[in-house]
């Protein structure tokens, strides 16, 4: 919590940046440079990987953003204010431009790497396992026959880690092991097929076998998790809390979802979706917003009520603000990353892959959310991975893991016919009073 508590006390240095943003995005009209925001995302990044986030860095971020969309004349998809694009009401229409969490590097778009790299494990040689997997994709992009046999070498250093799997073994509950043990087993025969269908240049063959032994490393890894990893907040205790991870089938007219939600990294977030799951809250609701290449939102009852109103008080269900930062060991919560001055922190579950799953919530009231959710339709020039404005200031709960491209055809007035947690329902903690 030292980050955090240092973050805090900056506070008032950092807010000299956000009023200029403010002040200088009150001219803005419309649409952003491309050619300018790709040299702020190469700036943002640049300080990020010198570690550069010290107060005075920070502020001079927050104003070469907002002189770049003064230069350009307007707000584009990209740096359009998110209370706008998924908050629960429709109010006046904010031209309000903050920065948000950039991370170095190439962002992470896959939805089940995320969830992979979110689990609260500490383990190097399962995590290298994953890496020469997850790797395999570089060596396909490129064309050509050769790029094809170099995946031989990441096969290499595959089984070369599989033969040392013992040094993960000792990090699983012994009452798992004999599960991974097996697991190991199953990855050992994938490998030897993985290498056959190199040899036959098949690349569709080889995506398919990566993809289905990504999943068994990542049922290794969750069956090494030892216990939940934090106490959340006694004042939290009155809502649903999920205390590990639980698996969604949402059937819409248009098609069959699965979705994972995380409640490792957002068990008040992940706890409030299962229980209403639960309660079948959802079934019948119709998509209530669906907007090409950014978000389609659900889970605004019928009636004047915007969220779940619980039968045993009468009352508005409202869940805080939860977002787990990376290096902190609890959740932030009631609180954007903005308002603690993170301006370049990650979250752990960042809005980067296709089929994000979030909270939606009143613009101005982070705590406010209740029953209505959005999923991202990433698009990278509109929404870069790294580069968007969601990240700390809405609580992400999961992704969607199966056929996600069912997002495509979802339009307004489309219905969710159901949603039913189809595993991880023992996860679930209820209040006891």
């Amino acid at each position: 919590m030292a980050r955090l508590n240092m973050a805090i006390r900056q506070r008032n240095v950092i807010a000299v940046s956000e009023n200029l943003v403010t002040l200088t995005s009150a001219t803005i009209v419309s649409g952003i440079s491309k050619a300018f925001s790709n040299v702020i995302h190469y700036l943002a990044q640049h300080l990020h990987r010198l570690g550069r986030t010290t107060t005075v860095m920070r502020v001079m971020a927050a104003m070469a953003i907002a002189m770049s969309a003064l230069l350009s004349g307007g707000v584009g998809n990209a740096w359009a204010s998110d209370s706008t694009l998924v908050s629960v009401e429709n109010g006046t229409q904010s031209t309000e431009i903050q920065l948000s969490a950039l991370p170095p590097g190439n962002a992470i778009k896959d939805g089940k790497a995320l969830l992979r790299y979110a689990l609260p494990i500490d383990n190097k040689n399962v995590r290298r396992l994953q890496r020469e997997l997850e790797d395999i994709s570089e060596t396909l992009r490129v064309q050509g026959s050769r790029r094809v046999s170099a995946v031989n070498r990441n096969l290499d250093r595959f089984e070369k880690l599989l033969r040392r799997s013992n040094e993960v073994l000792v990090d699983v509950p012994v009452a798992n092991q004999p599960k991974v043990e097996a697991l190991f087993a199953t990855l050992t025969t994938d490998a030897a097929d993985l290498r056959a269908y190199v040899d036959e240049r098949d690349k569709e063959a080889i995506w398919i076998k990566r993809s289905e032994m990504l999943d068994v490393i990542g049922e290794i890894e969750s069956l090494m998790v030892k216990e939940f990893p934090f106490e959340v907040p006694e004042e939290y205790d009155n809502l649903p809390q999920l205390k590990g991870r639980a698996t969604i089938e949402m059937v819409t007219n248009k098609g069959t979802m699965e979705l994972v939600v995380d409640g490792y990294n957002a068990p008040v977030t992940a706890g409030n979706f299962v229980d209403l799951v639960q309660r079948e809250f959802y079934d019948g609701l119709e998509i209530t917003r669906a907007e090409d290449f950014y978000v389609v939102q659900a889970g605004d009852p019928p009636g004047s009520d915007v969220g779940f109103i619980d039968p045993d008080t009468g009352e508005y269900r409202a869940i805080p603000l939860e977002i787990m930062v990376q290096g902190e060991k609890e959740p932030l919560y009631g609180l954007t990353m903005e308002d603690v001055g993170m301006y370049l922190e990650d979250p752990v579950l960042p809005f980067s892959a296709y089929g994000t799953v979030a909270m939606a919530r009143p613009g101005n009231d982070p705590n406010g959310a209740s029953s209505q959710f959005f999923f991202l339709k990433f698009e990278s020039e509109l929404t870069p991975a790294g580069l968007n404005l969601l990240d700390g200031r809405y609580a992400v709960f999961g992704y969607v893991v199966e056929n996600k491209r069912v997002l495509d055809e979802l339009k307004v007035g489309d219905r969710i016919e159901s949603a039913r947690v189809i595993d991880g329902q023992d996860n679930l903690v209820l209040p006891t009073a």
